[in-house]
């Protein structure tokens, strides 16, 4: 265990319409016991809004990480992914696509967007949990992330 000097406070952006899988991913993510913050928007539109600090997000600290489900309403996963990327003050945020779509197409088509990683939501419970906990392992623990100056 790194003494607490060590330790960063990570903000991450949950974007996420099913409450199910908010409630299991914040469990996952509590379970690890990294000092994190979790922000939840459940659709594109806020997902965006949150990004750009525009009302009622006016101030939410820079996500230091995007877990993104790819099926929104109002905006979906993809054009949300587009949007970040394409932003000179968002497109280092690293950004996971979890979501249950397998196919090939949208996984190509995430990669094509400049997803960081693309990772299928498992349908078990004790999988997702275990799958949400590497996506954290990796992306809090192993890599080095800019720091989160905030652009906006």
């Amino acid at each position: 265990m790194l003494p607490s000097s060590f330790l960063k406070h990570i903000e991450i952006l949950l974007v996420e319409d099913s409450p199910a899988d908010v409630l299991i991913t914040r469990d996952a993510l509590a379970e690890a016991r990294v000092l994190n913050a979790i922000h939840v928007v459940d659709d594109g539109v806020d997902a965006i809004a949150f990004l750009r600090k525009q009302p009622p997000y006016a101030d939410v600290p820079r996500p230091d990480l995007i877990l993104l489900d790819l099926n929104l309403p109002r905006k979906s996963g993809r054009e949300v992914l587009a949007e970040i990327k394409a932003d000179p003050d968002l497109q280092t945020i690293p950004v996971v696509v979890l979501t249950t779509s397998q196919a090939e197409e949208d996984i190509w088509k995430a990669y094509h967007l400049h997803a960081n990683c693309y990772v299928v939501k498992p349908l078990d419970f004790a999988t997702f949990v275990q799958a949400v906990q590497s996506i954290q392992q990796f992306w809090l623990s192993v890599v080095t992330l800019p720091s989160g100056a905030d652009n906006g």
